[in-house]
């Protein structure tokens, strides 16, 4: 790469779009950059499952045409984004990371999708994922895993780890995410960038496959939080077409990322949030994070919520049990991956068999958990118990917020795990959500960003910000100025100390 590319990937987005809209830059030359960034340091990292090349120089050449038309660009225009592939993009596979859908190419868009487009972001491709969503590592994609940019390794995070690889490695500046039990938030944390899980029903869910329905949702991604701000306002918004989309105004997130503040704020720390399991550098660096927030102004109150210790039991019900009704769509029949059609089988057996190829692991482990959880007598001891625990839930968090502004915990318990280490213990992988779970079962919005590194492996740890439903602009007031207090006094851990490529 020459010098110019490699100053042009290490900016941020909000500088690549002013340097667009000024004529610094063009967007044309900035896709070059991040496409030869994929190009040389991809086959190493693997975080792209498609790379849209063509598309995306002409989305780009579009941009510079508009700007030499004088006409007003948006406040993302020309920025470079890698889209996770859950969300359907019309001609460009979408493969949810799975052989089930493979060289599947949707007729339409999704409304994320749209708006992105409509916003003039330059979407490079479709990053890789845990299939359907159902994974912490990224381990679990039909297509082989993708390696963390500190440590190639480790894994990434996931399901997301495709998008946050991607940022970490420099080879987009924007990604998008989803977040069914933590998968914005904690390949955020193990990579060291920013992840936001807005309100549930924030974001469409129109035209993202869906592994969840009532937990999923999608949201920003970036390596700093105004970065994601800017992201979090062009997708987010009212959805006529979700059902589940909230008809409220945005809350003002790029205002709140522009003045960040915690003084005189009110910040709870959950007593459920450490304990055994916890490693003691992201114990240490957690620690550290409050006592810069009561520098900053805020005052910490202790809180106890005593259902979040049930959050992992409960979700682990009511996700495959949702995503074994979800998945029963994959039939072999209608669309994507078909085995056995030769005229000897029958509609059964070629069902069968399709979901025998198609579908990997962990989705037939949690196909078979959910249909199991819904069966006759089964349905209320264990989906039934698991929505009442989500109830309790849901009332730790309204009690939480009458006492404190927004909550704080770490992201993960530890940082990125060797791939390979949890493969055969399932109950070790689910344990990387224990944090960020029981926000998605209450329907809160949460951020995590980098807090430093763990000093026993150098590798980062993050902070997890929670705040009430609809008050996401909460999470980016208080990112931003932990964030640079950490700038200030340490230097961006990413920025400064990530490995190169």
């Amino acid at each position: 790469m020459t010098d110019s590319n490699v100053n042009i990937i290490k900016l941020t987005a909000a500088e690549i779009a002013a340097a667009i809209a000024s004529g610094e830059l063009t967007a044309v030359e900035v896709t070059e950059a991040h496409l030869a960034r994929i190009g040389a340091v991809d086959e190493k990292v693997h975080a792209f499952l498609h790379v849209d090349r063509e598309g995306a120089l002409a989305q780009a050449r579009a941009v510079d045409e508009k700007r030499e038309r004088g006409e007003k660009l948006g406040p993302l225009a020309g920025v470079p984004l890698a889209l996770k592939d859950i969300f359907t993009t019309k001609g460009i596979p979408t493969t949810v990371g799975s052989k089930m859908l493979e060289g599947w190419i949707p007729p339409y868009d999704a409304t994320v999708t749209a708006r992105l487009k409509a916003a003039d972001v330059v979407i490079l491709g479709k990053t890789n994922m845990d299939e359907f969503a159902m994974g912490s590592s990224t381990e679990n994609s039909a297509y082989g895993p993708t390696g963390n940019p500190w440590d190639l390794s480790r894994i990434p995070g996931g399901s997301g780890g495709g998008s946050s690889a991607a940022l970490a490695s420099y080879q987009a500046p924007l990604a998008i995410g989803t977040d069914t039990g933590g998968s914005i938030r904690q390949p955020a944390s193990v990579t060291g960038t920013v992840g936001v899980k807005p309100t549930y029903g924030g974001v469409s869910r129109y035209g993202m496959v869906a592994f969840s329905s009532s937990l999923d949702q999608g949201g920003p991604c970036a390596r700093t939080v105004l970065d994601a701000a800017l992201l979090h306002e062009v997708i987010a918004g009212h959805d006529p077409l979700d059902s589940t989309s909230i008809d409220e105004p945005v809350p003002a997130v790029v205002e709140a990322a522009r003045n960040g503040s915690v003084d005189g704020m009110r910040v709870g720390v959950v007593k459920q949030f450490r304990g055994e399991g916890y490693q003691a550098g992201v114990v240490q660096r957690f620690d550290e994070s409050v006592a810069l927030l009561k520098e900053l102004g805020a005052e910490i109150v202790e809180l106890d919520c005593p259902s979040f210790d049930l959050a992992l039991s409960a979700y682990y019900l009511i996700a495959p049990s949702e995503c074994s009704s979800n998945l029963a769509r994959f039939d072999g029949l209608r669309y994507g991956l078909r085995i056995g059609d030769d005229g000897t089988h029958s509609a059964e057996e070629v069902t069968a068999l399709t979901r025998e190829a198609g579908f990997g692991d962990e989705v037939k482990r949690r196909i078979m958990l959910g249909t199991y959880a819904l069966s006759s007598g089964y349905y209320d001891a264990y989906y039934g118990s698991a929505q009442k625990v989500r109830t309790l839930i849901t009332r730790d968090f309204e009690k939480a917020f009458e006492q404190v502004d927004v909550i704080v915990s770490p992201t993960t318990p530890t940082t990125a795990f060797p791939i390979g280490e949890r493969a055969d213990d399932p109950m070790a992988m689910y344990l990387a959500d224990l944090c960020t779970i029981p926000t998605n079962l209450a329907g809160n919005a949460a951020m995590s960003l980098p807090c430093g590194l763990a000093p026993e492996d150098n590798l980062p740890v993050g902070l997890q910000i929670i705040a009430p439903a609809l008050k996401d602009d909460r999470l980016y007031k208080v990112g931003a100025a932990v964030e640079a207090a950490f700038v200030e006094r340490w230097g961006h851990p990413l920025i400064e100390e990530a490995p190169s490529l």
